[in-house]
Formats: C-alpha cells, structure tokens, sequence
C-alpha cells in the first residue's frame, strides 16, 4: 500500500487562509492544453482520495468535484452530508489512519491520496505517507492553515526533485524516511 500527498502551499508554507478560502491558487486547469503540474498523470496512479471533513466541504462548497468517479473516503468523527449524486462514490469514516489503510488494503486499494491539512498531519504522525508532493505558489498570504503541524518525531524527507515552471510555481517531491 502506498500512501501519498500532492497538495499546494503558498511560498509561506500555507494550504488555506484561516477561514479556508483559497482565493490565491490559481484557477485550475479543467479542460486543455495548460499546465496541470502533474496532477492528472498523479491522479491516473491512485485507487482512492481520502480527505478530512473540512476539505470536503469546502470542496463541494466550491462546486468544483473534479474528482469524477473515484472512490473518496471523507475521514470525520462528525456527521457529513453527501449529495446524492456522489453517494456511490463518497463515503464517511470514523476511524483512525491505521485503522482506515488497513480496511482499504484488505479490498485491495494500493494507492492512497490524502489531502487536507489535519488528515495529513494525523497520517504523517501515524507513520502511513511514502510521498509527499508539494507545489508551492508564489504568493505570500501572510497567515492561514499551516500544512505541517506538531509532530510525535521528526520526520526525514529525501529530496527526490523539483521542477520549477514558467509561471513560478515549483514543485518538489520527497520520499519520507520513518
């Protein structure tokens, strides 16, 4: 089972304004010849998303799914309400990272992508990520949702690469080494 991240910062280190408003990523390319970052290609490697209650919301807030017909599993203790038309794709858990890689490992899942700042930190402290992927837009907003929060112990990454762009956005990918 591999466990990975792809998730974009500002050059400050964060995902989201506090209020979780991501008015400063750029407009993401749906359909086209523009520049995804490898995303799709990212996308096309993984068997299913697994997001934390507030990602969800505010992606479905945003009225941008861009997530089709891929198993999505929202990680939350409260009660989250699914639309209808993503009920057969979209379903809640309330369990621990452990808890949650092994259930999708037992039905045969081999690649995990996690996004949302507080499910990536709990992945991260679980010891689950292989790989994290980080684009970083050159913007400065000054305060917001940090990506990395406190951690039980250090957590090495090696570098593997980085790609810069022409619109400066640079993307890194590390190995994480437990």
């Amino acid at each position: 089972m591999k466990v990975s991240v792809y998730i974009a910062t500002s050059l400050d280190g964060f995902i989201a304004r506090e209020n979780g408003d991501l008015d400063w990523l750029p407009e993401p390319e749906i359909e086209g010849d523009g520049e995804d970052y490898g995303f799709q290609e990212f996308m096309d490697s993984i068997d299913t998303l697994v997001m934390g209650r507030n990602t969800f919301e505010m992606v479905i807030s945003s009225g941008m799914w861009l997530y089709r017909n891929m198993k999505v599993v929202v990680l939350s203790s409260n009660p989250v309400k699914i639309p209808g038309d993503l009920t057969n794709t979209v379903k809640v858990q309330s369990c621990s990272p452990s808890e949650l890689v092994k259930q999708l490992s037992a039905s045969g899942v081999k690649h995990i992508y996690v996004d949302g700042g507080k499910t990536i930190q709990g992945f991260l402290n679980e010891r689950l990520v292989q790989q994290i992927i980080i684009t970083r837009i050159p913007v400065l907003i000054g305060k917001g949702i940090p990506l990395f929060g406190p951690v039980i112990k250090d957590i090495k990454l090696q570098h593997i690469k980085t790609n810069s762009f022409p619109d400066g956005i640079v993307q890194s990918r590390y190995i994480v080494q437990y």
